[in-house]
């Protein structure tokens, strides 16, 4: 007697994962949306979302081991993060302060051996502490394209799903990339780290980080653009290096 096969589950439609994943799209859009000034329209991030979900749903397969709302999730921020980089929304002077307050930092923590505080970077800029702590507030939303794009890029056994075409000299570099960055995670003042793990690992919005800080919504943004110029800073040997290539 033969034994009956079980019937193989439905594949289902590139429709259909587009229609069951739609709202995937806007909780994305509006968690990015968050962090970024508020000329920036979620009506673009949206579309720009809605493309990367039908992209992810033509290329998904399923065999690569991954769920599709993992996979599309990678797709549908890349999608938006490629929108902002294009239409480049943050102001050129915000670009060239950031890269003043990256070379200070990197200047000031190579010569003292620790890290380089706020009055200290201000000093070496010639400038008010007020005016330092708007380039930091400033840099916090730049470099949030700039940090999730590179988290996104970076998460090796996620895209090994998207892109299978990785060797090993790439996925060596992965690694020896996470490692360093780590590191400078590490050493960075312990503020720093707590306000960088509640508001990308917990996800938190920077009024709520306030209250588990007891601090003020706009000292948070302080402590995060601090956090991710110091970040930049001791990644500059990565970054110059990506941007060479």
């Amino acid at each position: 007697m033969n034994a009956q096969l079980a019937p193989l589950p439905r594949v289902e439609s590139e429709t259909e994962l587009v229609q069951r994943h739609a709202g995937l799209v806007k909780r994305i859009a509006l968690h990015l949306a968050a962090r970024l000034p508020a000329h920036v329209e979620l009506d673009d991030l949206l579309q720009a979302g809605v493309i990367g979900l039908i992209d992810a749903a033509r290329h998904y397969n399923g065999t690569r081991g991954a769920s599709f709302e993992t996979y599309a999730g990678i797709r549908i921020r890349g999608a938006m993060l490629d929108e902002l980089r294009q239409t480049d929304w943050a102001p050129r002077s915000v670009h060239r302060r950031l890269r003043e307050v990256t070379q200070a930092i990197r200047d000031i923590e190579q010569e003292t051996g620790r890290e380089a505080r706020d009055a200290e970077i201000a000093a070496r800029m010639g400038i008010a502490l007020a005016e330092y702590h708007e380039i930091v507030q400033d840099a916090a939303r730049c470099q949030v394209v700039s940090l999730d794009a590179q988290r996104d890029d970076e998460d090796t056994p996620l895209m090994d799903c998207a892109d299978p075409t990785d060797g090993p000299l790439e996925r060596l570099q992965g690694d020896e990339f996470r490692r360093c960055l780590a590191e400078a995670i590490a050493g960075m003042p312990e503020r720093e780290r707590l306000v960088m793990s509640l508001y990308y690992d917990d996800e938190l919005n920077l009024k709520e980080i306030g209250a588990v800080l007891d601090v003020s919504e706009s000292r948070v943004c302080q402590i995060h653009g601090q956090a991710l110029v110091r970040l930049r800073a001791r990644m500059s040997e990565w970054t110059g290096a990506k941007a060479r290539k």
